[in-house]
């Protein structure tokens, strides 16, 4: 697991931007599975929440995270600030999650 500092706000509480690295992103592409769409389908008769959707979501977004942190990592930062999130169907049954923000080096506490 990174040791990178990811968050929502422009800045961190205490912390000075030392260096702004710029924009970094990690994605990830995802199909539905057959068998889920199924019984997703038949959710949508009965209605309540659809587990498999939120299960697939929810790895997307660690993924695409994971993949971020990695990047701005590898660029030198030990910050990410305005940490955001986006999704865009890529293909009938396949969706892309996206994970973006700024790297930066923040100043030693």
């Amino acid at each position: 697991m990174s040791d990178i500092l990811a968050v929502t706000t422009p800045d961190v509480p205490g912390r000075q931007v030392e260096r702004v690295i710029g924009l970094v992103r990690g994605n990830t592409v995802r199909a539905r599975h057959i068998g889920k769409d199924i019984m997703a389908g038949l959710k949508t008769i009965v209605g309540g929440e659809i587990h498999e959707y939120g299960k697939l979501l929810a790895e997307s977004r660690e993924q695409a995270l994971d993949r971020m942190m990695a990047e701005a990592e590898s660029l030198g930062a030990n910050a990410i600030l305005n940490v955001r999130f986006a999704t865009s169907m890529v293909m009938q049954g396949s969706a892309e999650m996206l994970a973006y923000g700024t790297a930066v080096v923040l100043q030693d506490e």
